[in-house]
């Protein structure tokens, strides 16, 4: 059994490593755009274009899914990418996980990319399933950026940053950009101060892991060799140095740096 992966650059860890916690002899292929990024500034259509050449450069290996481990992917990309792809190769997308963090009753606050928050998209999502609960769409510009590279003063202002503008009482945070969830730590120090007592969060990777493996469906019975095979803007390459910062890279393989 083979997945594929598909993120501008490290937010594909957290989907990564989930798939590796369930089937630790899944093949794994990293599909990700470091000449590309960050993805989030350009249009909708480029957007769709870089998601679109990762995913061929991954569909290349012949895996049995391919996850777009991305929130500002799906949302600019998905239709391309499965009218491309599918049905011969099925194609699970991200969404934020408004649906189960509003049925806790809020309040909700949705920490998200400045190019996801406040989109058609999310604002749809946000109507269908939010219900009665209060929402805050938070925008958290840089804090994408400061992860993928590690960068743990600019993680921490640009945390900071957000949490001075998630509303007090907020008991439930939506992590709705993947590279998020690889600092969640960071982020529940930082609200906990102001957030209601029991503060939870809903990331993406545990319920995208689970799906894709649903859709691969009996193929899923086929083990694999547990390998991973890592594609940056289409060249065969080691995962970057940033991903060893985090626990997610670690466990599917990032080396440590010796230095």
């Amino acid at each position: 059994m083979k997945i594929a992966l598909v993120d501008s650059g490290i937010g594909l860890l957290p989907a990564a490593a989930a798939l590796r916690r369930l089937r630790p002899d899944a093949d794994l292929v990293l599909s990700n755009d470091p000449d590309g990024m960050p993805w989030g500034p350009r249009t909708p259509a480029d957007i769709a274009e870089h998601a679109l050449a990762c995913a061929r450069a991954a569909a290349a290996h012949r895996p049995d899914a391919l996850v777009v481990a991305c929130n500002t992917a799906s949302v600019h990309g998905l239709e391309r990418l499965r009218a491309e792809l599918e049905p011969g190769l099925p194609v699970i997308g991200t969404v934020p996980a408004i649906k189960p963090a509003a049925a806790t009753g809020g309040p909700v606050a949705i920490w998200a990319t400045p190019a996801t928050t406040g989109s058609p998209y999310q604002r749809a999502l946000i109507a269908e399933f939010a219900g009665a609960a209060r929402v805050t769409e938070v925008a958290c510009p840089g804090l994408a950026d400061a992860v993928e590279r590690g960068d743990d003063t600019a993680i921490a202002a640009a945390v900071a940053d957000a949490a001075a503008r998630t509303p007090h009482g907020t008991a439930v945070i939506v992590l709705g950009c993947t590279h998020y969830e690889l600092v969640e730590d960071v982020i529940r120090a930082a609200v906990a101060p102001t957030a209601a007592a029991g503060l939870t969060f809903h990331g993406s990777a545990d319920a995208v892991a689970a799906q894709a493996l649903r859709r691969i469906g009996d193929r899923a019975a086929v083990r694999g060799g547990g390998g991973l095979t890592v594609l940056r803007s289409g060249r065969p390459e080691a995962l970057p140095e940033a991903a060893a910062h985090y626990r997610e890279g670690r466990l599917i393989g990032a080396p440590v740096p010796t230095a």
